[in-house]
């Protein structure tokens, strides 16, 4: 398996380098069939800090001004491949000054001049349908003030991308990825004068593709909102660009806009980030919102479990709870452990979140934030309720499929006057340890208390005799698991009344109060909060309860509410620098 594996990826980066030197054999005679408008939002923070010589992708950060984009030690691919993509001239377009200008007009024809002839890491679908949709919508920029050389030169390797991306589309893996080349292919051949012949396939292909991996509730398989935000934003563009063009996109195309625009709804928290699962962010502020609004689409979904999330709702406060088992199949390698785990916001602040994804800080920190302690969750010590295969491909930890994953046995969503709420139950730990995992929640109408209930127990025979072993090998006191909270970094928590309580002082000025029942040992304990774009984990704490459970059945019991002198609204003004303490 491992060397087929290999040989596929060699195979498939031998045939982009052929197709791509093909393609800039030839020499197109093109132009724009219409101004482009740009469409992607930037950073201005980030562009003053590219035009400073500050390139900081991918987790990782160079400090060289001065020195070109293409003369930069690259630390890693991923770091090579976000500087390939091009995305970073929405942050320069941002700025728009001169030096914003000189900076995109010297990395882009440096571009050319060192890549454009098929070489380098750049020229792979997915990478390249990016780096057009970019070059299009930034041509004012990058061609204000250039000569005819350089803007023939601009012209003929667009040509000769889109015609490569003809050829090539169809070797981007499925999802985000063949999204990204598709829209490309479609962006460019509607944007430049004689690549027309590409749209209608590359249409066909895309209406193809959205019939095939957006499910009837508007869904993916990975279960990544992040994922299910940035194809949702690709099919916006193309949707727009073929309007432009007098032409409609298929009837598969709309269908999935219609169907997936809920369903972000359904994932978006109170402040407007998305719930952060399966390797999936909060997304750049503003994006969905504004994602949403292009769409024009305005409908809410009745019920509230989509793409496997339950929405909680009430006042200020919303819980998203990952309701469903982990992502299968190929997705599966970034699917976390993170079944029952929630995430609660109120109002524009985050209080209790998952630890989120480790990918841009290295393979250790990935496979730690896919394990259920970097979940709020329940967790048997030492254990996640879904686990990992090992590596199938040296060189390539913490992207392992699972070997095996919790199935939800159970789930009851309700609603009444005064809460809204849900029961689910897995059975991660059953095979393990012959237990059954129940979670209930319920979160007040009005949005200020939100109470739970989590519950092992060995109910069927067969249960009970799995668990009684695991207590003769173990210890005599009974299995140690764990209920964890984990807070967000700008939530100051402290132990209160003797320390049976913790209280969370938000930005805004909300106090929040956490209390629980039952034989538990309650403690205030560090965590992390990843997050892209940061250079490295922001520190932060987590709520434990530990216990033991010695019989067949261990419940704990908690509450999180507004202490009672917190009003109902607040002023919240303040906004959070997102390259603060990067």
């Amino acid at each position: 398996m491992i060397r087929f594996e290999g040989w596929r990826r060699f195979h498939t980066r031998w045939a982009n380098r052929f197709a791509a030197r093909l393609a800039t054999r030839a020499r197109p005679d093109t132009g724009f069939t219409a101004q482009p408008e740009p469409r992607t939002i930037g950073t201005f923070a980030r562009g003053r800090q590219l035009i400073g010589g500050n390139y900081q992708f991918a987790g990782h950060h160079i400090e060289s001004p001065g020195t070109a984009l293409w003369d930069l030690p690259a630390p890693h691919r991923a770091f090579e491949e976000e500087l390939h993509g091009f995305a970073w001239l929405d942050d320069l377009a941002a700025v728009g000054d001169i030096a914003a200008r000189e900076r995109a007009q010297d990395w882009t024809f440096g571009w050319i001049d060192r890549y454009g002839r098929g070489s380098g890491p750049g020229w792979t679908p997915n990478l390249t349908g990016r780096r057009l949709i970019r070059w299009i919508n930034h041509a004012l920029l990058l061609l204000n003030g250039c000569g005819h050389t350089a803007t023939e030169a601009y012209f003929w390797s667009l040509a000769q991308q889109t015609n490569y991306l003809s050829r090539r589309w169809h070797a981007a893996p499925s999802g985000l990825p063949r999204f990204e080349a598709l829209t490309g292919l479609v962006y460019a051949g509607l944007a430049l004068t004689g690549m027309e012949r590409h749209v209608e396939a590359a249409t066909l292909a895309l209406g193809q593709e959205c019939q095939r991996e957006i499910d009837a509730e508007g869904g993916i398989p990975s279960r990544n909102p992040e994922e299910l935000l940035e194809i949702f934003t690709l099919l916006n563009w193309a949707t727009q660009a073929l309007g432009e063009a007098d032409r409609k996109a298929p009837r598969a195309h709309l269908h999935a806009v219609e169907r997936i625009a809920p369903t972000l709804r359904c994932l978006r928290h109170a402040d407007g980030g998305l719930a952060r699962f399966h390797g999936g962010g909060r997304g750049a502020e503003g994006r969905l919102d504004h994602a949403l609004a292009t769409s024009g689409i305005r409908q809410h979904y009745a019920h509230g479990t989509v793409m496997g999330f339950c929405r909680l709702s009430g006042g200020r406060s919303t819980v998203i709870v990952d309701a469903a088992a982990p992502p299968g199949q190929r997705a599966s390698i970034n699917a976390h452990a993170s079944t029952t785990a929630f995430e609660l916001t109120s109002g524009r602040r985050p209080v209790i979140v998952n630890c989120g994804s480790g990918a841009t800080f290295g393979a250790e920190w990935r496979r730690a934030g896919r394990a259920t302690a970097s979940h709020s969750a329940l967790a048997i010590e030492g254990y996640s309720s879904s686990r990992l295969k090992r590596p199938q491909v040296a060189g390539r930890a913490g992207t392992e499929p699972l070997a095996e994953a919790a199935d939800v046995v159970e789930l009851q969503p309700w609603s009444n006057l005064d809460a809204i709420g849900l029961l689910i139950a897995h059975n991660g730990y059953e095979r393990t340890h012959g237990l059954l995992t129940t979670r209930q929640l319920a979160l007040s109408s009005d949005g200020r208390a939100l109470s739970g209930a989590d519950r092992l127990s060995a109910v069927t025979d067969a249960e009970r005799r799995r668990f009684d072993r695991i207590l003769q090998r173990g210890d005599k006191h009974g299995v140690a698991y764990a209920l964890r909270f984990h807070l967000h970094p700008d939530v100051d928590a402290a132990l209160d009344m003797g320390g049976t309580a913790v209280s969370l002082a938000l930005k805004s000025g909300e106090i929040w109060v956490f209390r629980f029942g039952g034989r538990a040992e309650l403690s205030l304990e560090p965590s992390v909060y990843l997050e892209r774009g940061r250079l490295k984990p922001r520190a932060t704490k987590q709520i434990v309860l530990a216990a033991r459970i010695a019989d067949y059945s261990g419940q704990i019991d908690w509450t999180l509410a507004k202490a009672q002198d917190t009003p109902q609204a607040t002023r919240d003004l303040e906004r959070e620098d997102p390259l603060a303490g990067v």
